[in-house]
């Protein structure tokens, strides 16, 4: 395409026949100059006129002078030589002209654009922007503009040349943006001052020459000057990049100059998907903000989340008198769902009385997943009419595409956050905020990095003091950022295409370098994708709080990973559930079983007589349950003889298995508490009843009147059954028994699990049992019982799994009083009572509801502090003084203490609402449901995977409890077992330890070791007691020290006497002599070297008989039973021993030849020696051990 195709083009759109012809006088057909991919489809009413100002009249009727000046200006092909001398010739003709047509002060115009032309200079901190402006040129330009700018191009092509004096070295940026209009996020105002801090960022390493011209008309965009301020720029300064501009329409004419150019074209603006399509035309054109592509690409990744694949519907307003935003904005929608095969149907809004209705037609005919696009007061007429026809139920969801995020700002009728406040009647707001709640804001993300709030800050200090503009820190800014970050790019970009030896001039090449690239900006992490678009991410807005209507996030789309991150808060879908997008009959209405055709007269015969036959069936079914309620209560179901209870001992009756509260004496004086049981508060009893465990509380009353209330309380009782509930099991009313039997939850109470340090309780367990109280109190409320009346924590019993249930609830005719009215146990009950039940006046059964939300929230105070009941730091008043308070009423009220410091923030606001003096202020326990689902993130798990939280951490609690005693058992035993181990062998021990019976035993040959110190009478005589001990002690622990390296057993010692055995009780063959010789020379050495404490001089004589033979072995006695040795063999070693001399070891003739087998050992023959009791027998000396081959085992 040619530049002058490219200049008709631009003046008269498309250059074809259904966009290029000039229409009838005065106006032009308009379409849409920016190519789509796949556009919305165009309506007749879409093939719109736009209606010329006089000025554009005049214009167009000069347009072949502006054609052959443009194609002269721009025409590449003419030589230098000829083009000067042309132009030169046409300058001075028009001049003349000129001066002889018009006033004085048209030349003094001209010549002030000439002055701007060839001396101008831009600077941040004048406002010199550009030609001069509306003063005087703003007059003369429209009417004379299409005569005297071909002159002005001819005069700077002839001069300038559009070429850059050589050597220059500065980047020159050229921008295109509108000037004054700040409803654009791309205004001059708003993007000038994050292009001066881009400039300065650059610095000294890459000057900055910086040129701004308006493409501003009547305060809106100007797809017509754009592209002239464009070609001015081109000519006048040869710039290297071009800025903008945001405008669709503008942005469209100008990147085809840019094309054509090789220019880079960047801009923050240009949302169209039109442009995503690089063409030739916008080859160089790079998109560094948002794009409703990538909006599409989020809206399609919703749609997979959601499971909707079928249908939606687009609502849009098509402002045609600007840029068209919001068409723009939802095309990118459009495009992206049905390029996943989606049947996408939209409308453009009319804002004309009707509209509303015709939008909720559109809406019901063709989609339940609705995407608007307009003025927030448009978005609200809509959503008016969907209340009205309860569009509103659930059935539907309403996305609001508010990219910018305006509706969530605070206004002069709104906070911030709540979109759908408007300055309406009571009954309309009211409308509008349930309305809402159907409703999801779109917005893009503002960049959560700190380096973007510096940026804002900078950002709206500079516009402040360069261009007097007040800026407020909104979403519109993160298009001056993008802009920043785009200026960085191309500088980088540069730079490496001048190290790789490129040039400013290789514009095509600096475009292809972008794409892709990932970088780090102002405005966080930016990703280009292959088209060179940004990738963008996003938000989605929903009425987190549904008691306050603030809106708040609920997902993150995160553009480069293409994932939606969830926040944790839920959206509070009317129904549960997301809306199905394409329900069974909704639409498909072709399908047979949807069919509805008129019934014929034998299908309405039919018909009345199966309702005849129904009404029959209710009236029969309402006369026979009525029978049955009747049976029901005289055959007393409920009723429970007293025999069929079965108790144990009065013990475990009354106290064993009771439900016991271990109480605390923080806080206030509970101490007095206590019962004639001591520290624990007797509950329940327990007993059994038809094999099953159960809790019996007995009725202090005399006898109970079976009257007709009384029977249809207990049925109630029966009829409601309730995981969250004790299950009624019956009452037995023979007197003086009463008593009341329930399910048995052997966990005890609440307040004995808050009561009980042991037991670790985190937040999700707590929030768990708070979740289980809220829910079993929500589902008696709406049951027939209606309220409980005195719920407190004691009334709160966990079972086995750790599931918390309520009890003593409904019968009010059992309920009684034993506690005299100014007992102390009677006003410790009434700390969990609600005010106005404390002044005795009787409520309604709404009243005793309010009241149980009181309850609710002192224990739920309980719960949080584990403080019990009424906690009041640093005041000690008994139960009578706090009840008196708070029935006192005095402001402020009276109220347990908070520690706010510790505790959430929003469950400290749902104690206060709880316990409000003003019972209509307390939150119902629907509400309190919500709130505790948001306080409880765990919450959203499975019933199962709730119930496995709780066991696990009772029973990680168990185990660490099983794992202390376990240590401390298995050290004790420990300790047992090595003293079992010093007093008995090894092998009777482990038989003692196995609960067998310790056998005597008999052994055919053991070798006997006894030894005394010879003189030790006259030692003891001459010490201490404490150094006779100290003595022994030390010696027979040296001794001990000796015999663990033989294969012996010492038996005992008596006094100075030590007695050793070998070959039992672990049987050794013929290695128990060796053995006990060998110990015996080395004890016998050990004396040797031996010192007494207190007598370090004394030598101890250590005198030692040893005998071979057999012995029978046992345990003797039961308490501090013996390992004992029995028969001759001991009595002759005992001789042995007693008849032999100081340091020597005496052995005998059996031991002589057990030794001599080895062949090892010397020995002495002493003879034969008279014993007592033996008579004479041959004894000898072991003198020591041979060493060498001979004495090896």
């Amino acid at each position: 395409m040619t530049v002058d195709e490219l200049t008709e083009e631009m003046i008269y759109g498309k250059k074809n026949a259904e966009s290029g012809r000039l229409g009838h006088a005065g106006s032009m057909e308009r379409k849409s100059t920016v190519p789509r991919r796949k556009r919305i489809p165009t309506t007749v009413s879409d093939q719109w006129t736009l209606k010329r100002k006089d000025d554009w009249e005049d214009e167009l009727r000069w347009k072949p002078w502006k054609s052959l000046a443009l194609q002269e200006a721009f025409s590449m092909e003419k030589t230098i030589l000829l083009h000067y001398l042309f132009t030169k010739l046409v300058f001075v003709t028009l001049t003349v002209c000129t001066i002889s047509a018009f006033r004085i002060h048209i030349l003094i115009g001209v010549l002030e654009r000439l002055f701007w032309v060839f001396g101008g200079h831009y600077t941040l901190s004048t406002a010199s922007h550009g030609p001069p402006g509306p003063g005087f040129w703003g007059q003369w330009d429209r009417r004379f503009l299409p005569m005297a700018l071909p002159s002005l191009l001819l005069v700077v092509a002839a001069l300038a040349g559009g070429v850059r004096p050589p050597g220059a070295r500065n980047l020159t940026l050229a921008v295109v943006l509108p000037e004054h209009n700040l409803s654009y996020a791309w205004a001059w105002p708003r993007v000038g001052p994050a292009v001066a801090l881009a400039v300065e960022a650059l610095g000294r390493a890459l000057p900055v020459d910086l040129r701004f011209v308006s493409s501003e008309l009547d305060g809106a965009c100007s797809e017509y000057l754009a592209p002239l301020r464009a070609v001015d720029l081109k000519l006048y300064h040869d710039p290297d990049l071009l800025l903008g501009p945001g405008c669709v329409y503008p942005a469209a004419s100008v990147a085809r100059f840019a094309s054509h150019w090789r220019l880079p074209l960047l801009t923050a603006g240009a949302v169209a998907s039109g442009f995503s399509a690089k063409s030739e035309h916008y080859r160089t054109l790079v998109r560094t903000g948002p794009s409703a592509p990538k909006l599409g690409e989020f809206v399609v990744t919703l749609h997979g989340h959601f499971n909707w694949t079928a249908r939606a519907a687009l609502l849009y307003l098509d402002a045609r008198t600007d840029d068209r935003p919001h068409y723009f904005t939802i095309e990118g929608v459009f495009e992206a769902l049905q390029g996943i095969n989606l049947s996408v149907q939209h409308q453009v809004y009319a804002r004309e009385p009707g509209g509303p209705e015709q939008a909720t037609h559109f809406i019901r005919a063709n989609g339940r997943i609705v995407y608007i696009c307009g003025p927030l007061e448009m978005l609200h007429e809509i959503l008016l009419q969907a209340q009205r026809e309860n569009l509103t139920n659930g059935d539907y969801v309403f996305f609001y595409l508010d990219v910018f995020g305006e509706s969530l700002r605070a206004g002069p009728t709104r906070s911030m956050g709540r979109p759908w406040q408007d300055n309406r009647t009571r009954e309309q707001a009211q409308a509008l905020r349930e309305a809402f709640q159907t409703v999801l804001v779109i917005t893009y993300r503002e960049p959560p990095n700190p380096e973007y709030q510096e940026f804002q800050n900078r950002l709206l200090i500079r516009a402040r003091e360069d261009f007097g503009v007040e800026l407020a820190p909104s979403l519109m800014n993160l298009i001056a950022g993008c802009f920043y970050d785009g200026i960085l790019l191309y500088a980088e970009v540069l730079n490496e295409t001048i190290q790789e030896g490129g040039t400013r001039e290789d514009g095509l090449r600096i475009v292809e370098k972008m794409q892709g690239r990932r970088y780090r900006g102002v405005t966080g992490l930016v990703v280009m994708d292959k088209n060179n678009d940004r990738e963008t991410d996003f938000v989605l807005w929903a009425m987190g709080d549904l008691v306050s209507g603030d809106f708040q996030p609920a997902a993150h789309y995160s553009g480069a990973e293409k994932q939606i991150w969830w926040t944790g808060r839920p959206i509070p879908w009317v129904k549960g559930a997301p809306p199905l997008d394409n329900p069974p009959c909704a639409f498909d209405l072709d399908d047979p079983s949807c069919d509805k055709t008129p019934l014929s007269t034998l299908a309405i015969v039919a018909l009345g007589t199966g309702i005849t036959f129904i009404m029959f069936g209710v009236s029969s079914f309402l006369i026979f349950r009525k029978l049955m309620l009747e049976k029901e209560l005289a055959s007393m179901l409920w009723r429970i003889r007293w025999e069929e209870l079965q108790f144990g001992n009065s013990e475990r009756c009354h106290k064993g298995a009771g439900s016991r509260l271990t109480l605390s004496l923080r806080g206030s004086s509970y101490g007095s508490l206590m019962t004639a049981h001591g520290k624990y508060q007797i509950f329940a009893n327990t007993g059994h009843f038809k094999g099953n465990v159960v809790a019996i509380k007995h009725v202090n009353k005399k006898r109970i009147e079976l009257t007709r209330q009384v029977l249809f309380e207990l049925k109630h009782m029966r009829d409601v059954q309730f995981n969250h509930l004790t299950r009624f099991i019956g009452a037995c009313i023979d007197p003086p028994n009463i008593c009341i039997v329930t399910e048995y939850c052997p966990r005890g109470s609440l307040q004995d699990i808050l009561e009980n340090d042991s037991i670790n309780l985190d937040w999700m367990f707590r929030y768990s049992l708070i979740n289980d109280l809220v829910k079993g109190m929500a589902f008696l409320h709406n049951s027939i019982i209606a309220s409980h009346g005195s719920l407190k924590s004691s009334n709160c019993v966990v079972d086995s799994r750790f599931v918390l249930k309520i009890t003593d609830y409904g019968l009010a005719s059992f309920r009684s009083t034993a506690e005299p009215d100014d007992s102390h146990a009677l006003y410790a009950k009434k700390l969990w009572t609600a005010p106005e039940l404390l002044s005795g006046n009787p409520l309604p059964t709404t009243g005793m509801q309010k009241a149980d939300v009181y309850s609710f929230g002192i224990i739920l105070q309980e719960i949080a502090l584990r403080s019990g009941p009424f906690y009041l730091e640093g005041l000690d008043l008994s139960p009578k003084e706090i009840v008196q308070k708070v029935r006192n009423g005095q402001r402020p009220y009276f109220r347990p203490s908070i520690d706010r410091t510790q505790l959430n923030e929003e469950l400290v606001l749902l104690m206060e609402r709880c316990w409000a003096q003003d019972p209509a202020e307390r939150p119902d326990f629907g509400q309190i449901k919500g709130f505790i689902r948001r306080f409880n993130k765990e919450g959203g798990t499975s019933i199962l995977d709730n119930l496995l939280l709780r066991m696990e951490q009772y029973a990680n609690n168990l185990e660490k409890l099983v794992e202390e005693r376990t240590q401390a058992y298995l050290e004790e035993k420990r300790k047992a077992e090595a003293l079992l181990y010093q007093i008995l062998p090894h092998s009777v021990a482990e038989q003692l330890k196995r609960g067998e019976t310790v056998q005597a035993e008999a052994f055919d040959s053991v070798t006997i070791y006894f030894s005394d110190i010879v003189g030790f009478t006259a030692l003891s005589a001459e010490s201490t007691p404490m150094q006779v001990v100290t003595l022994l002690n030390d010696l027979y622990t040296c001794f001990d020290a000796i015999i663990d390296n033989f294969d012996v057993y010492k038996v005992e010692t008596i006094g100075d006497a030590y007695m050793v055995v070998s070959g039992l009780p672990g049987r050794n063959g013929q290695r128990h002599a060796p053995e006990i010789a060998r110990m015996a020379l080395a004890l016998l050495d050990a004396v040797s070297s031996f010192r007494i404490r207190h007598r370090p001089h004394d030598q101890l004589r250590l005198r030692i008989g040893v005998h071979t033979g057999p012995v029978c072995a046992g345990v003797v006695g039961l308490k501090m039973p013996r390992y004992c040795l029995f028969g001759d063999t001991v009595n002759t070693a005992s001789r042995m021993e007693s008849n032999g001399q100081a340091l020597k070891i005496h052995v005998s003739s059996t031991t002589k030849d057990a030794l001599d087998e080895l062949g090892c050992f010397q020995l002495e023959l002493r003879g034969d020696v008279e014993m007592k009791g033996k008579g004479k027998m041959r004894t000898y000396w072991l003198l020591g051990e041979r060493k060498g081959p001979a004495g090896l085992l």
